[in-house]
């Protein structure tokens, strides 16, 4: 206990006042210039990082480099018969290997690995071939194992078991894309000088993006592609640059001669070929559309003039006493106060967690992304025709470097990424970032007449960035005092935008021929709960109104009450969020009741920005692949061949997906078994004229939160000694910081922001506290 007199003095006056009357006034003020409270200190060294091992190695670590570079050795040997051509080699009538990667172990596997005396389990490797050399190319999934190879036990055998269509094979219509190309160019020549007069552009100035995925008419293949203006800068701005000419092709086969041009649309008008549309154009009355152009607005520079006072540096938060969390890098192990947790990496999905324990005890198996959609709509057939799932294109190998300062905070600890791709191994360097950060509210605080309560609010986030095309995905998991885990979601970077003509009722006119293209994210999640064990129970408890007679009134009275229920079966496992958000959502142990007969649990509920599933019903582009995004959130019961909600191949086949989402729903027993949560974050986004050139963070973002509900028998973070009691009386007033520490480093380290901006100097860029 401090106690403080002089500059505090005023205060017992105040808590004089304080205490005639019931409740408070208003609260007591303190000087900013305590240097009892908030002492300074000389510039020096912090405490060196907290080591921690990992208790067992991670059964998902991703594959090293030795063991890569021996498994395509031994798939490439001729005794394997697999055809195989080295990537850098290979002609798109070639086989080559595209994916290899960790197969992620079973859970039925691990679990006794993990909690008892089980062996680890057997390593295996994902890996994926496409096979070009045939007229119907097509990749396959094999699982390749055991790894590391040996010679006379390794065996490679069709991935099948995961995919519930009945094997991991999907058609490739994106072998012959360079041959597209080509071809494509050459109709564009043929009406070049009509594209020079209505675009003010050619063949060379413009390119030309197919709609995503491609449609099936009748048997045959279709794409559309649209016109657009190449950037006239450096800057990525091509999907600012839409023209208004749509081509509509039929690309069945691999024989370009059996390819053909159906139809060219511009103005809203359909034409039957080359010459028809130059027919028009050369009548009278033919209207031109405004021309798309290019200038400073698609720049993500500095322009305009700076609002007062912000050339100076803002403020930024710092690590006084060095770390307070530890890492086992090689492990890819974690722990932070109460939590620890292993960090897994893939190509289709980038960063998952596993095993996070929470005071020594595991709640969640899994957690991590499943599919990201970006789903269009508009006049034209490019915005009506795309639906992007992004794990085709795959998270991981553009989870990108991380800058100190700006992506995350200076003294932030980084850790690595690599995939492995077309034979090439791709390490990301300092692409996940962990921190702690302060929330910039307290996680409590109550003041009363006689004392005032508050409790730093410290946040510990796991962050990387996804760059998918012109879309950065921020991921948080952020990690609390409270035992609450939020996942949220960011999105920035580039829109893609509309051609503005005849496109009002799907979106804003943002510029002279662009307009922004209404467009829903929802990017799924998987969330393996194990409250105190595998046998779980998801429980609803919602808020109703009600009449109600009582012993002690003389009339019904109108109040609200709970109503409590259980999801029995897989059939019920389709949850939307409850109106006037008046119902709660639980997974709890039902066997295992607390002190009080209440079931312990996590609760799942809405945090930032508003969930949401996708707005388009039975998607003409998505069809059976995206049976994820209809409702809020699901349950189902665990199965090892039931491990993801979406297959990256799903995009190349969503009539007949790899992976149908829709059929885990077979009506299986939900009531304390191993159940699984999937959920969606999103946003639906209408651009506007603030999201150019890119949309910011703001307003674009998503978040759910798993937190306690009667699992602990009170507030855990209670046990944080960082907070402060102030007591007030007539004669003094008294301090507690329970064993809290004031700050022994006052300057922040940024050495590691210098050497990533040598030029500038980043500790004068900042600033330093003397």
């Amino acid at each position: 206990m401090v106690r403080l007199g002089g500059i505090l003095a005023s205060l017992a006056v105040i808590a004089s006042e304080l205490a005639v009357h019931a409740a408070p006034s208003s609260p007591p003020r303190f000087s900013p210039r305590s240097t009892h409270l908030y002492p300074r200190h000389e510039n020096c060294t912090a405490p060196s990082n907290p080591l921690v091992t990992a208790p067992k190695p991670n059964p998902w670590k991703p594959l090293s480099d030795t063991e890569i570079i021996d498994l395509l050795s031994w798939l490439h040997a001729p005794a394997q018969g697999l055809n195989l051509t080295a990537y850098e080699n290979a002609s798109t009538w070639d086989n080559w290997v595209t994916v290899t990667e960790l197969l992620a172990p079973n859970k039925t596997d691990v679990l006794p690995y993990l909690d008892g005396s089980g062996p680890a389990p057997k390593r295996y490797a994902r890996v994926v071939i496409s096979y070009g050399a045939t007229e119907n190319p097509y990749w396959q999934e094999y699982m390749v194992g055991p790894i590391p190879v040996v010679q006379s036990v390794t065996k490679i055998e069709p991935l099948n078991y995961v995919y519930n269509k009945g094997e991991g094979k999907s058609p490739n219509y994106a072998a012959d894309e360079e041959s597209q190309r080509i071809w494509l160019s050459l109709i564009a020549a043929n009406m070049s000088d009509i594209t020079l007069d209505i675009l003010g552009t050619d063949s060379t100035d413009s390119n030309f993006r197919p709609i995503d995925p491609l449609w099936e008419e009748n048997g045959r293949i279709i794409s559309w592609v649209q016109f657009w203006s190449n950037p006239t800068s450096d800057y990525d701005s091509y999907t600012l640059l839409p023209q208004g000419l749509y081509l509509k092709l039929d690309i069945t086969g691999r024989d370009l001669q059996g390819w053909s041009l159906l139809n060219i649309l511009y103005d809203n008008k359909l034409y039957k070929s080359i010459d028809e549309f130059r027919a028009a154009w050369i009548s009278p009355g033919f209207k031109k559309l405004t021309k798309q152009v290019d200038g400073q607005w698609t720049g993500t520079g500095q322009t305009g003039t700076a609002p007062p006072l912000d050339i100076r540096s803002p403020p930024i938060q710092i690590q006084p006493d060095g770390q307070r969390f530890a890492v086992d890098k090689d492990a890819k192990y974690v722990e932070w106060m109460d939590f620890a947790f292993y960090i897994g990496f893939n190509r289709d999905t980038g960063v998952n967690l596993y095993d996070i324990k929470y005071k020594g005890k595991r709640i969640i198996y899994e957690l991590g992304l499943q599919e990201a959609i970006a789903h269009y709509a508009g006049n034209d057939p490019t915005q009506s025709g795309t639906a992007y799932l992004d794990s085709y294109y795959g998270f991981g190998p553009d989870v990108f470097e991380l800058v100190p300062g700006y992506d995350c905070p200076a003294y932030s600890t980084f850790l690595d990424s690599t995939v492995h791709e077309n034979g090439n191994t791709t390490n990301n360097r300092n692409s996940i970032c962990l921190f702690e950060h302060d929330a910039g509210y307290p996680l409590q605080r109550h003041t009363a007449s006689s004392y005032l309560s508050i409790t730093r609010n410290t946040i510990f986030t796991l962050r990387f960035v996804a760059t998918i095309g012109n879309y950065d995905y921020n991921f948080d998991y952020n990690f609390y005092l409270d035992g609450s885990i939020e996942i949220k979601v960011r999105a920035s970077g580039y829109i893609q935008s509309a051609f503005y003509a005849h496109n009002e009722d799907y979106g804003y006119q943002i510029h002279d021929a662009t307009s922004g293209s209404m467009h829903d994210h929802v990017l799924n999640f998987k969330a393996d709960l194990d409250i105190l064990g595998t046998k779980n129970t998801f429980e609803r408890v919602e808020v109703v109104p009600t009449t109600t007679d009582y012993v002690w009134s003389t009339s019904p009275r109108n109040t609200m009450r709970l109503e409590r229920s259980s999801v029995e079966n897989e059939n019920e496992g389709k949850i939307n969020w409850a109106t006037n958000s008046a119902a709660m959502y639980f997974v709890v142990n039902k066997d295992q009741p607390n002190k009080f007969g209440s079931s312990p649990g996590y609760r799942i509920m809405p945090g930032t920005g508003t969930p949401i599933h996708l707005t388009v019903q039975n998607s003409s582009n998505l069809q059976k692949a995206a049976e994820f995004a209809t409702h809020h959130l699901y349950v189902t019961k665990h199965k090892d061949t039931e491990q993801r909600s979406a297959a990256a191949a799903n995009s190349m086949n969503p009539k007949d997906p790899l992976i149908n989402f829709a059929k885990y729903f077979d009506g299986e027993s939900l009531l304390q078994e191993d159940i699984v949560v999937w959920f969606n974050l999103g946003m639906h986004h209408v651009p506007h004229t603030g999201d150019l050139p890119n949309t910011v963070f703001t307003t674009a973002q998503s978040s759910v939160f798993l937190s306690p509900h009667n699992y602990l028998l009170s507030d855990p973070s209670r046990a944080t000694s960082q907070q402060v009691e102030i007591n007030f009386d007539t004669d003094d007033v008294a301090v507690s910081t329970f064993g809290s520490t004031s700050p022994s480093c006052t300057r922040p380290d940024l050495v590691s922001v210098n050497n990533f901006f040598p030029k500038i100097g980043f500790c004068s860029l900042f600033f330093a506290l003397s």
